[in-house]
C-alpha cells in the first residue's frame, strides 16, 4: 500500500462511527459513516460477498479528503451484522437470514434513507462492489429517483454466461496457494484476506440457495432515471471481465436510456479495483469522474 493511501486509511479508522438500524425482519444492521464537514456528495458504499465495510476504511479515507462523506453498512451475515445475527458463530457468516437477498437489497435502502434523511440537499452517490454491485443494479432498477449516481466496480452484466460462479480462482490458482489470488495482485491483500477471521470463501448458491441466487440475474430496467454510471474493471476480473463490463454498460445505454456512461478497464487488474497495486490510480479516477459531476456546494452563510 502506497503511503497516501496508507495515511488516509488511518485517518478515515480514527473517524469511523459504528451506528446501527433494525431493518423490517428485525436484525440489527450495523454501519460505519466517514465524515467530512461539508460533502459535495454522499458515497454510499455496498461491500461484496464474504467481506464486511471496514475493508474500504482506507477509500473511505481518500473520499473524506476529496470532499465526500461515505457511509458502509456490514451487509447482513457480514462483518458485525453477521456476528449479530449469528450470536457470534463465524460459521455461518455469510447466511443472510429472514427475508433473503430482498431483505439484504431493501436494508440498502433504508441505508440510503438514512443517509440522505442526514444530509439534507448533498447528492447520494451508490458505490457497489462485486456482490454489492449486483445488488446496487437491483436497486437502481426499482428505485433510481432515490439516486443521484451509480458506481459499479468488480461488477457484470448479471444475465448467464455473462457472469461466473463457482471457483473464481480457477485462472489465478497457479500464482499462490490461500485461493483468493483472484482478488489482486497485491500478495499483502491476498494474504490479509486469507488471515481475517471475517472475510470467508463465499460461494453465492451454497450460501443463499437457488431462489436467491436466481434472483441476482437480471439487466438494466428501462425507463430508470438517467443516472451518470461508472463502471471500474479489472481486465483479469474473474466474475465478469472486461466483455461483460461493456455489455453492462451498452445495457445501461440502450435499454435504460442513460446519457452520462463510463468504462474504466485496467489492464492487468483483478477484482479488487480498489486494494490493486495501482490503487491510487484507481482512486484519483473516481474522485475525478465524481468531481466533473458534483461540485463544490457553497457554505452556509454565517
Amino acid at each position: 500500500m502506497r503511503a497516501p493511501y496508507r495515511r488516509a486509511a488511518s485517518r478515515a479508522w480514527q473517524n469511523r462511527l459504528v451506528p446501527s438500524f433494525v431493518d423490517e425482519q428485525g436484525v440489527t444492521v450495523s454501519y460505519h459513516v466517514w465524515r467530512n464537514g461539508h460533502p459535495r456528495a454522499v458515497v454510499h458504499l455496498v461491500h461484496g460477498l464474504g467481506e464486511y465495510a471496514a475493508r474500504y476504511r482506507g477509500l473511505a479515507g481518500a473520499l473524506n479528503e476529496s470532499g465526500y462523506t461515505v457511509y458502509a453498512a456490514d451487509q447482513r451475515g457480514h462483518g458485525r451484522t453477521g456476528l449479530d445475527q449469528w450470536n457470534g458463530d463465524r460459521s455461518r457468516l455469510g447466511r443472510l437470514g429472514p427475508g433473503g437477498l430482498r431483505a439484504a437489497v431493501a436494508d440498502i435502502r433504508m441505508l440510503n434513507r438514512i443517509a440522505a434523511g442526514e444530509n439534507p440537499g448533498v447528492p447520494i452517490v451508490l458505490l457497489g462492489h462485486s456482490w454489492g454491485s449486483l445488488m446496487a443494479q437491483m436497486l437502481v432498477n426499482a428505485h433510481s429517483e432515490e439516486l443521484d449516481a451509480l458506481v459499479l466496480t468488480g461488477t457484470a452484466y448479471r444475465v448467464p454466461g455473462r457472469m461466473a460462479s463457482g471457483d473464481l480462482n480457477r485462472r489465478h490458482r497457479h500464482l499462490g496457494s490461500t485461493g483468493y489470488e483472484w482478488l489482486s495482485r497485491d500478495g499483502r491483500v491476498v494474504a490479509e484476506f486469507a488471515a481475517d477471521p471475517l472475510t470467508f470463501d463465499a460461494k453465492a448458491l451454497k450460501l443463499f440457495g437457488v431462489a436467491d441466487a436466481l434472483r441476482l440475474f437480471g439487466r438494466p430496467a428501462r425507463g430508470i432515471r438517467d443516472l451518470p454510471v461508472l463502471v471500474m474493471i479489472g481486465e483479469e476480473d474473474s466474475l465478469g471481465g472486461p466483455k461483460s463490463a461493456r455489455m453492462l454498460v451498452d445495457a445501461y445505454r440502450r435499454r435504460s436510456d442513460v446519457t452520462d456512461t463510463t468504462l474504466i478497464v485496467y489492464p492487468g487488474a483483478r477484482h479488487e479495483v480498489f486494494n490493486e497495486t495501482n490503487r491510487d490510480e484507481v482512486v484519483g479516477d473516481l474522485v475525478r469522474w465524481l468531481d466533473a459531476r458534483f461540485p463544490l456546494r457553497p457554505r452556509p452563510a454565517g
